[in-house]
């Protein structure tokens, strides 16, 4: 499958190439925008870059139905950028997209930061069901699952508009390739140093998710956030750039 030319938010460094950049890869239903708080933090540092995967754009289009698909469209949008080596940040299908991209790609990884992500990804039946029948009452539904307690009013009303400009055909897709996504047994293979992040309070993808991963993949570090649902970036952005910093300049 040939990868489209991506739509993206964020840049590329003047000094590109000195540090390897971030590139952000978000979840299902999800767009770039989810990223804008760690765009505007790493801008001046290093090249910081956050495609919306195909469909998923103000241009449309469809979007795919396997993990694999997805890799293959970041590896070559990592390409048409002319980045070498990279640290992959994916939320949620995006870290799916990141675990199996270091599974096929590892040589183009400088380091892997997963959240609110797991090895295996089943998605309930009742969204499945929702979302073909009722796309309000499925953005009120995943308003309820992806926050945590404690996330303001304009928080959510920020997620709600953002989702509802997706389309519920993209979004389906996504769901199918999340549910079928499992590298549980490949974890070990992974030797890219990793970060794994995680919120206390995430209904999707709960702490359980977190602490399988770190178990499995040598070396892996985990940060959690307590008060925090599945949405870390947008709940959490000052802890969630902290932890990242730290990581990304720890590297070798």
């Amino acid at each position: 499958m040939t990868a489209p030319a991506l739509e993206y938010r964020g840049r590329l460094h003047p000094e590109a190439g000195k540090k390897p950049a971030l590139v952000f890869v978000h979840g299902a239903g999800g767009a770039a925008t989810l990223w804008l708080n760690q765009l505007r933090c790493f801008k001046p540092q290093r090249s910081t870059l956050a495609p919306f995967l195909p469909g998923h754009g103000e241009e449309g289009g469809p979007g795919r139905e396997r993990v694999a698909d997805y890799v293959e469209d970041i590896r070559g949008f990592v390409d048409a950028m002319g980045l070498d080596r990279v640290v992959l940040v994916g939320h949620s299908m995006g870290g799916a997209i990141s675990q199996l991209f270091a599974l096929t790609h590892p040589q183009r990884l400088a380091g892997l930061v997963l959240a609110s992500t797991g090895a295996r990804l089943k998605v309930l039946p009742v969204i499945f069901e929702t979302l073909g029948k009722d796309f309000e009452g499925y953005l009120k539904m995943m308003g309820q699952y992806s926050l945590g307690k404690s996330a303001s009013e304009e928080i959510k009303q920020e997620v709600l508009e953002e989702t509802r400009k997706q389309n519920p055909a993209v979004i389906a897709g996504d769901f199918r390739a999340c549910d079928a996504f499992d590298v549980r047994e490949r974890l070990g293979e992974i030797r890219t140093p990793t970060l794994v992040l995680s919120g206390a309070e995430d209904l999707l993808t709960p702490p359980k998710y977190s602490e399988f991963l770190v178990e499995r993949i040598p070396g892996a570090k985990l940060v959690r956030f307590s008060g925090a649902g599945h949405l870390l970036p947008v709940e959490k952005p000052e802890e969630f750039n902290r932890a990242v910093e730290n990581f990304v300049e720890a590297l070798p």
